[in-house]
C-alpha cells in the first residue's frame, strides 16, 4: 500500500499480521486504525512468527527456528542420539532402493512435511528435502533411514539460520549449478539455485527439470533459464515494495559451455 512518500507493507496469515513501512509514525497510525475496527493485540519488535525466531543485531537480523527444530528432534525421540555431519550421504541410491514398503507411511510424511517447513530458514536441507519428497506416496525403510538422519543432523547444527544483513546494496545476484541426469529413473537433471539480495541470502531451491537434457552444458542452460526467472520475479517484488532495481542482475553459472551459449 503506497501514497505518496508512505509505504505499508501488511504480511496477513490468518490472524497473525507482520507491519512494516517507511515511517513509525505511519506504522503507528495503521495500527491503531486496526486497532478501533478490530480487537486486537500489539506485540511490539517483531521476534516470532509461526515458529521462526527473529533476532535483531548490528549485523542485521537473523532468522531461524531453532525451537521447531528441537520439536522434531523430541518428537522422533533423537534427543540423545549421536549428531551426523551431513544430512544425506553423498552419492546414494534411494531411488533405486528395494528395501521393504513401510507399514505405515505416515509418520515419514509427517516428518519430511515438517522438514519442508523448516527449509524456510535452513538452505543447506533443500537438496535433502527435495529427495525425501519423492517417496511420499511409498516410503521404503531406506528412506526413513534417510530422513532419521537428517533429523540426527538437526541435532548437531540446531540454531543454525540466515542472515539479513543490515549492510546491503539491495542488487540481485544468483547462484545456479546442475546435476546431469541427476535422477537414476528418469535421468532427468536437478536444479540448484541461490538468489541473494545484497549478501542476504532469499531464495533457494533444488528441483527436477522437467525435460532429459542431452548433455551437461543443456542442463546447465536450463538451470540459469530457471534461475533467470526466479531473478525476473524478484525484481518484480523488489519494485512492489519501493525498493527500485535500476543496475543489471547477476547471475553465476560453473559451465562455460553454457555460458557460451548464453
Amino acid at each position: 500500500m503506497q501514497r505518496g512518500a508512505i509505504q505499508l507493507n501488511v504480511l496477513v496469515y490468518v490472524d497473525d499480521l507482520i507491519i512494516s513501512g517507511s515511517h513509525l509514525n505511519d506504522i503507528q497510525k495503521f495500527k491503531d486504525y486496526l486497532s478501533a475496527c478490530f480487537h486486537m493485540k500489539n506485540l511490539g519488535v517483531l521476534k516470532y512468527f509461526l515458529g521462526v525466531e527473529v533476532a535483531r543485531g548490528p549485523d542485521g537480523f537473523v532468522l531461524c527456528q531453532p525451537k521447531y527444530a528441537l520439536d522434531i528432534i523430541s518428537k522422533v525421540g533423537f534427543l540423545g542420539a549421536r549428531p551426523a555431519n551431513v544430512p544425506i550421504e553423498q552419492k546414494h541410491q534411494l531411488a533405486l532402493s528395494t528395501s521393504k514398503e513401510l507399514s505405515d507411511p505416515a509418520p515419514y510424511r509427517r516428518l519430511v512435511g515438517r522438514f519442508i517447513y523448516l527449509c524456510f530458514t535452513r538452505p543447506e536441507l533443500s537438496y535433502s528435502v527435495h529427495v525425501l519428497s519423492q517417496f511420499m506416496q511409498h516410503p521404503r525403510e531406506d528412506h526413513w533411514e534417510a530422513a532419521l538422519r537428517v533429523v540426527r543432523y538437526l541435532k548437531g547444527n540446531l540454531g543454525q539460520g540466515i542472515l539479513l544483513s543490515s549492510e546491503c546494496d539491495l542488487q540481485l545476484h544468483g547462484w545456479c549449478d546442475a546435476d546431469w541426469a541427476g535422477c537414476p529413473l528418469t535421468r532427468r537433471s536437478l536444479t540448484g539455485w541461490l538468489v541473494f539480495v545484497g549478501s542476504s541470502p532469499v531464495s533457494w531451491k533444488t528441483k527436477k527439470q522437467h525435460t532429459v537434457s542431452r548433455s551437461s552444458a543443456e542442463a546447465e542452460y536450463q538451470s540459469m533459464a530457471m534461475t533467470t526467472c526466479e531473478l525476473k520475479w524478484l525484481k518484480v517484488i523488489l519494485a512492489s515494495l519501493g525498493v527500485p532495481h535500476t543496475r543489471p542482475m547477476s547471475l553465476h553459472c560453473d559451465s562455460q559451455a553454457a555460458l557460451h551459449i548464453s
